[in-house]
């Protein structure tokens, strides 16, 4: 698990506009790492690169 100070975290393109339901996502080495801005200090889930691009590509086609 990378240092968490090294992540730069940002507002995922699919969180809501209201505040709520917000993720956040910053890159890593080796894939992603995805954190609940809400709730920051209880970690991140990190996923492998090609972990991260098959859940996108779920994501984007509606499969999730």
């Amino acid at each position: 698990m990378p240092d968490r100070s090294r992540l730069t975290f940002r507002k995922s393109s699919y969180s809501s506009g209201t505040g709520q339901n917000c993720v956040e996502v910053a890159d890593t080495l080796t894939g992603a790492a995805v954190q609940d801005s809400q709730n920051p200090h209880l970690g991140h889930i990190e996923f492998e690169k090609a972990e991260w691009w098959a859940f996108l590509a779920d994501v984007k086609t509606g499969n999730l």
